[in-house]
């Protein structure tokens, strides 16, 4: 029998199901927990899509993200591999708070945030998910929405 996994890396859905910024959000944290090449591949990325000077401040803003959700984190963040397309817990929580940052719900990306790091940090977090959500947005701008069949939460009451 194998050991379960720890919470925060409980598959809760796919990545596929995600709206471009939110993917783009786990698939940015996958590539900079991977180390230098992870990150080496984000900063090309950037640079491919936004240019050099927004492309180097892009890579800055996620490495100040990730480092803030490192260090002053309530416990480590669990992450998926880079190829998998499960979405994990941990994964969710930080794709919502960037995309609620990215949309404006800085009160839904600051509650998000206070679940990842320390209450202390949470507003710090909050203020560079919005810049690392509205880059994500530039970047996507041209990506249409998944689709999944499902009809929207305002159309369906139980």
């Amino acid at each position: 029998m194998s050991a379960p996994s720890p919470r925060g890396g409980a598959a809760v859905g796919r990545l596929a199901d995600l709206s471009p910024v939110a993917a783009g959000a786990v698939m940015y944290l996958r590539l900079w927990g991977d180390g230098a090449q992870g990150r080496s591949d984000a900063a090309s990325d950037f640079e491919i899509a936004l240019g050099t000077a927004s492309g180097r401040a892009a890579m800055m803003t996620l490495d100040q993200l990730c480092s803030l959700c490192a260090h002053h984190g309530r416990r480590p963040l669990i992450r998926h591999g880079l190829g998998c397309s499960c979405l994990g817990a941990d994964e969710n929580c930080f794709a919502q708070m960037i995309a609620a940052a990215s949309e404006g719900d800085r009160e839904d990306a600051m509650m998000m945030a206070a679940l990842i790091v320390r209450s202390d940090f949470a507003p710090a977090l909050a203020s560079l998910s919005e810049e690392f959500g509205l880059t994500l947005r530039r970047m996507t701008a041209s990506v249409p929405m998944p689709t999944t069949g499902h009809q929207s939460p305002a159309a369906v009451l139980h």
